[in-house]
């Protein structure tokens, strides 16, 4: 697999079988997200051939946007296509209804028993109960299954588009990041529900209690040498000989270093005498041996040093709201939200997928406008937006040019330094945003901040997509950020760096200091 010149992985081989659930693991970049495009036929390999026997079920990182006007059933329900079916019988329920004359309800009638008859076929009422089955596990309820997919949020439609792939039962499934925007009790029910899979599987997510639950095989991505290494073990015990083949791997190097230093020093002293120099010369070359035997030291893997931006100088109350409303396709999302962000100060936004987080996040950023109520903008305010779907960002720009537009003042080699921090070294700088992972977009976000000077920032999801040492690096920014910020978020360790001084629990508005007693809510949010 290549992108551009980049070579990912070289001379892979690997098969997945129905009960092997595979845990695709790597640093972000590393190629995951490529390789499982390929696996599901959206990419074709740079040389070798993928083989799939049966139906593949994949569910992109960012899954494709779906018909806004079909219900969120009829979504699901296409994974076997069945929406058509559904329709039909809508449609000639409706003609049954309103016709008038004899001949006309015998048509209609005809017509409702063929729709009935191709729906059957398909599975029916069942097929619906179990789609609906699904959508409820997942945290979907049932009052939403007839609403257009359009209207929903953002957290709402991926969970839709999970359950589509979950219902089409086909035998393999692929996932990129399969918990994004689930709170814990849907977490908890898609863990059952890849446990008893029965299928293939191959996932890719940070989510670590998922992979301990779930997995049977890891494959590891590494980028250093283009390689896969194939582990047949669970989670867990892949963690432990992970640790215990470094271990061995530096004892044997400390050892061998040490065996070969003290041959070179004996070399040296026999050296000096012609009777025993080409004993010397021999000893030299078996301690040269010695160390072109050993494993090569694993270079540490480089960590962004992601860092927010120095606030400019701001007001008391740098951003507000007043009365806010908005409703999509006449049903309220938020209604009377009162809000003052004060200077440097920190407000976590909780609530249901549904609620108007993103929302209400995309108004105070003027991305949208409100339908009554009003966005106060205090003296000196810059907003610094981050949006879970990375929509701030232009996927036919490179990465260089994202960050130029943002920080026009850079010359092209401060703007090749900062994306050099956050890992986009080389040809990396010059890649569309669009082949960019999830991880890798949302560090391409975080650094179209930095120069923003921005004394405000709107934080959604900012942890979403990325490998443990990234994430790290995001909290422990967040953590020293000294100006305000307003973030929605289901990590409780983004919470903890966050220590925010208040929260606003949606949908009904109502603020109130931060307390331990609200820390239950947030992975259920």
């Amino acid at each position: 697999m290549r992108v551009g010149p980049r070579l990912l992985l070289s001379q892979v081989s690997f098969h997945v079988a129905p009960g092997d659930r595979v845990g695709l693991v790597g640093r972000n970049g590393a190629g995951k997200t490529t390789l499982l495009t390929a696996l599901a036929g959206r990419a074709r390999p740079a040389a070798g051939t993928i083989t799939r026997t049966g139906g593949v079920g994949y569910l992109p990182q960012d899954p494709a946007a779906a018909d806004p006007a079909a219900t969120v059933t009829e979504r699901i329900l296409s994974a076997r296509g069945l929406d058509g079916a559904v329709r039909a019988l809508r449609r000639t329920a409706d003609a049954m209804a309103e016709a008038t004359a004899e001949a006309g309800r015998e048509r209609a009638m005809n017509a409702y028993a063929r729709a009935e008859a191709e729906f059957q076929a398909g599975g029916g009422w069942a097929a619906e109960a179990e789609a609906a089955r699904v959508a409820a596990g997942l945290g979907l309820p049932a009052h939403v299954m007839d609403r257009p997919v359009g209207t929903l949020s953002g957290g709402q439609r991926r969970r839709v588009e999970l359950a589509r792939v979950l219902f089409a039962g086909h035998p393999t499934l692929l996932l990129d990041e399969p918990t994004n925007h689930l709170d814990a009790d849907s977490v908890a029910w898609l863990r059952g529900f890849l446990a008893d899979h029965r299928g293939g599987l191959v996932l890719i997510s940070h989510d670590t209690g998922l992979l301990a639950a779930t997995v049977n095989r890891v494959f590891h991505l590494d980028p250093q040498r283009a390689a896969l290494d194939v582990h047949n073990t669970g989670w867990t015990a892949y963690l432990e000989r992970r640790a215990a083949d470094e271990r061995r791997r530096a004892r044997e190097r400390a050892n061998a270093q040490r065996k070969a230093a003290a041959l070179h020093a004996q070399a040296d002293r026999m050296r000096a005498r012609s009777a025993t120099a080409v004993t010397a010369r021999s000893m030299a070359r078996r301690a040269d041996r010695m160390l072109a035997g050993l494993e090569p030291a694993r270079r540490a893997e480089k960590t962004a040093r992601i860092r927010l931006p120095e606030p400019a100088p701001c007001g008391r109350i740098p951003l507000g709201a007043v009365s806010l409303a908005k409703s999509y396709a006449g049903r309220p999302v938020l209604d009377g939200v009162d809000l003052a962000v004060d200077r440097g100060s920190r407000l976590v936004v909780l609530g249901l997928n549904g609620a108007g987080k993103t929302t209400l996040l995309r108004l105070l950023a003027g991305r949208e406008r409100p339908d009554a109520g009003r966005v106060v903008r205090g003296p000196g305010l810059r907003v610094g937006y981050f949006a879970q779907e990375h929509d701030t960002l232009d996927g036919d720009r490179t990465v260089r040019a994202n960050l130029a537009a943002v920080a026009p003042h850079l010359t092209d080699g401060e703007v090749r330094h900062v994306l050099g921090a956050f890992l986009f070294g080389g040809d990396d700088a010059d890649k569309p945003a669009r082949v960019l992972s999830g991880g890798e977009k949302t560090r391409l976000a975080l650094a179209c901040l930095v120069h923003s000077g921005a004394n405000v920032l709107l934080l959604d999801e900012p942890t979403n997509n990325l490998d443990p040492a990234s994430r790290d690096g995001v909290l422990a920014a967040v953590g020293t950020y000294p100006g305000a910020i307003v973030m929605v978020t289901h990590d409780e360790g983004a919470v903890d760096a966050l220590r925010p001084d208040r929260v606003l629990l949606l949908p009904d508005a109502d603020e109130d200091l931060w307390s331990e007693e609200y820390r239950e809510l947030v992975t259920l949010a």
